[in-house]
């Protein structure tokens, strides 16, 4: 199964905000079975944003995860531009209006705010493309937002770090399913990549596995990632390695 994750804002470009979020979409992705064949970055431009969308899309991912770009100020465009790239209108979400209303009115009650008006730029973020599903922010005031289009699985998701997770791990993962890729990381007792490769590319024939390596320096251990659907099927890709004379440690 393939995923794509979109990354979206100009401080992601400039290298003023390090992009932790598409690395840790991609991580939740692959514990869940999904090989994450690229991550996107673009700044805040509708153009830009809604060709990228129509790039992946024309690739056919099962999933595409979008991150970034959904608030109230004027570089946030990415609701427009999604819906751009769908060929669908934008239209008013009555209940993230509610929402989002509720959010501001709490905001002033606890001082944080000295108006709870809904102002147009709040009332911006309630549009969502004509057919999505709103997904709910219980952190943030924007709502996210989820799409079918042509087989491929569309997640809009806010910006913010901890909106974003908490959105993904409650509005992303459980319409993923249950299947999860499992993990083990080892140290090879290898001071040669060029040596382990033969031995890596023959195991990648005989076992259903994926492997990544890491490389820690000559002279020195070679990181191994194992993925596999089964504990089983990643003991007899491991064992199949020891009897080609690698030596594993746990860990890295």
């Amino acid at each position: 199964m393939l995923a794509e994750v979109l990354t979206i804002g100009d401080e992601l470009l400039t290298g003023n905000t390090t992009d932790s979020n598409s690395t840790f979409i991609a991580k939740g992705l692959t514990e869940r079975g999904y090989w994450v064949r690229r991550k996107t970055t673009v700044g805040d431009d509708v153009d830009e944003i809604s060709a990228v969308i129509r790039e992946i899309l024309n690739r056919k991912p099962e999933v595409l995860v979008i991150s970034g770009g959904l608030g109230p100020t004027h570089d946030d465009v990415t609701m427009l531009a999604v819906a751009k790239a769908l060929d669908r209108k934008l239209t008013l979400c009555e209940e993230c209006l509610e929402k989002i209303k509720g959010f501001y009115e709490h905001l002033y009650g606890e001082g944080y705010i000295d108006d709870p008006e809904l102002n147009e730029a709040r009332k911006k973020m309630a549009y969502l493309p004509e057919g999505a599903e709103a997904l709910d922010n219980s952190e943030g005031a924007a709502p996210g937002a989820y799409i079918e289009q042509e087989g491929v699985r569309i997640f809009v998701l806010p910006g913010m770090p901890r909106e974003m997770k908490t959105m993904f791990e409650r509005g992303v993962l459980p319409r993923l399913g249950r299947r999860k890729f499992i993990q083990r990381k080892l140290l090879a007792e290898v001071t040669d990549e060029s040596k382990l490769a033969p031995i890596l590319n023959e195991t990648l024939k005989h076992f259903n596995v994926r492997i990544h390596s890491s490389p820690k320096g000559f002279g020195k251990y070679i990181g191994i990632i194992l993925f596999g659907e089964s504990k089983e099927e990643i003991e007899r890709a491991k064992a199949f390695m020891e009897d080609k004379g690698i030596r594993f440690e746990e860990g890295w």
